[in-house]
């Protein structure tokens, strides 16, 4: 074969560029094939080189001319060892109409964070189903966090026909029990086929196996199925990344546009401050821009130099965000420890971090019934809704209206990992500016979660401190009655260990007052005390 004029590559590369984008994300659960079904699509779509072909055809167990299409994706170790999958995969191809950018995520529930990652940024999602085992749990986890990610389009694929003899029966016993459930998540659209991913049957082109199937195949479906594009669209949005000023003559906000489209002359808002001003040049590498729009990342000149750093949004000012201290989200807890109202945390939003504490669990979602039920905590894998109140404003969307601003990520204060993810559908402005006056020892213990306490001359006084630290109370030592009575106004459970130890100054200044004193240094009285 002779090679192509250079005028055919490029009329090849520009055809490319003109299909649509598809983001895909491949889930169910464990063993249902997914890597497989993957495989197979990129060796369909001619996705894979030669020698990625011969390299799995000599990996291939069973040798012979079959592949084992999940090595194509299984690119780990102890993937292949285990045979599951279990970091995401993004993997590269395109169809006649689309480019396709496919996520491979784990289905085993221990990766299940991993699967809502690969599933952030989808516009599609495709689930698999054993054609032996039907709908399971992780089944019903993933199609529910699928819908809480606000993908719209979901394509069912009930694979491995070939195990139950390519049985019509079978395939429409499980797709009226998955219709019956998915229903109730609100997809736009629910399309359900059956497959044989090793064999290729209805991957690609029609199977004389399933020729009671009168439906598309599953590439058919890629091509055809809608694509939102909400993701992008709406308001402007623009979280600020960073300060961009290589000399005194120039002076920029650099980020990447979430949402929405900006102009040169248009006004905006900065957020939180409030103050408004315009954008006078929009610049990127290459050159000035007359507007630019999501998902464009460039740099942004302003009529005022206003203070606007890193953590802070500029947005379109006739339809801004919410700047909020107190949000319901729907969170997918992802920690080895239940969510703990007296626990510290951050809320990781845009490029903001903030402490956070959980005000409280509104509800846990059953996932066989869907229905709401209460719980004192949210659990491992467990999908829910918690009232968060944050540290510092916050400047959100609901994460219907912007994936980017109604979006963040839990993280334990104290061991630093990521425990939940959080897709916010409630916010309370804010008036911080109007509250003005003292904190009020209502809000201190609201913050804490408990109130303050003074313990007389504990022994251990560091062991103890740690102890009531990891138990969720503010705590700190003092050494002089003036530190001690901070402490205690400031809300904490104060250690006082004088330096004189005959003073009894602190009990003079403390008369009266109504702060528990606990002189035994006891543990459980000291947290009996602060939580009366």
């Amino acid at each position: 074969m002779g090679a192509l004029h250079p005028a055919a590559i490029g009329e090849i590369l520009r055809q490319r560029e003109q299909k649509e984008l598809l983001r895909l994300v491949v889930v169910g659960s464990v063993d249902d094939g997914k890597s497989t079904l993957i495989g197979r699509l990129l060796y369909e779509l001619h996705g894979l080189y030669q020698d990625q072909i011969d390299q799995v055809r000599r990996a291939t167990k069973q040798g012979g001319a079959a592949l084992d299409f999940s090595l194509f994706t299984d690119g780990l170790l102890a993937e292949r060892e285990q045979a599951i999958t279990i970091d995401v995969a993004y993997r590269y191809c395109a169809s006649k109409r689309r480019k396709l950018i496919i996520a491979d995520t784990p289905g085993h529930v221990q990766y299940t964070r991993n699967m809502a990652t690969g599933a952030s940024t989808a516009d599609v999602a495709v689930i698999l189903l054993d054609a032996r085992l039907g709908t399971l749990p992780q089944t019903r986890r993933h199609a529910f966090i699928a819908a809480l990610l606000g993908i719209r389009q979901l394509v069912v694929a009930v694979n491995k026909m070939d195990l139950v003899g390519f049985s019509q029966a079978a395939f429409e016993e499980i797709r009226d029990d998955f219709l019956s459930f998915a229903e109730r998540l609100g997809f736009d659209g629910v399309q359900v086929l059956p497959l044989c991913a090793s064999d290729g049957d209805n991957v690609a082109a029609p199977s004389a196996r399933l020729a009671w199937h009168s439906g598309a195949t599953l590439l058919e479906l890629l091509d055809t199925v809608p694509v939102a594009r909400h993701r992008t669209g709406g308001a402007f949005r623009f979280p600020v990344q960073g300060v961009l000023r290589p000399n005194l003559d120039y002076r920029a906000v650099t980020g990447q546009i979430v949402a929405g489209e900006i102009a040169v002359g248009d006004e905006v808002v900065a957020l939180p401050s409030g103050l408004r001003t315009r954008v006078t040049s929009i610049d990127r590498l290459g050159g000035p821009l007359a507007n630019a729009r999501a998902p464009q990342a460039v740099a942004l000149q302003l009529e005022h130099q206003l203070d606007v750093g890193r953590g802070e949004l500029l947005a379109a000012p006739d339809s801004p965000p919410i700047v909020t201290r107190r949000f319901e989200a729907d969170v997918v807890w992802l920690g080895e420890q239940p969510s703990d109202p007296r626990r510290g945390y951050l809320v990781k939003h845009g490029t903001r971090v903030v402490p956070a504490r959980i005000e409280r669990v509104c509800h846990r979602v059953d996932l066989e019934t869907i229905e709401h039920q209460e719980a004192p905590a949210l659990t491992l894998n467990d999908i829910g809704r918690l009232a968060l109140a944050v540290g510092k404003p916050l400047v959100v969307d609901r994460y219907q209206g912007c994936r980017a601003t109604g979006a963040f990520i839990v993280i334990d204060a104290q061991t630093n990992a990521t425990v939940g993810a959080g897709m916010i559908t409630e916010a309370t402005a804010s008036h911080d500016g109007a509250r003005g006056g003292a904190v009020s020892a209502v809000e201190r213990r609201a913050r804490f979660g408990h109130g303050p306490v003074l313990v007389w001359n504990p022994a251990k006084a560091e062991a103890l401190e740690r102890a009531l630290w990891d138990e969720g109370l503010a705590t700190a030592i003092a050494n002089t009655p003036e530190a001690a009575r901070a402490c205690v106004a400031a809300g904490l459970v104060c250690l006082f260990v004088p330096e004189d130890r005959g003073t009894v100054a602190l009990r003079a200044q403390l008369a009266g007052e109504p702060v528990p004193m606990v002189e035994t240094g006891i543990f459980e009285e000291i947290v009996a005390a602060a939580r009366a």
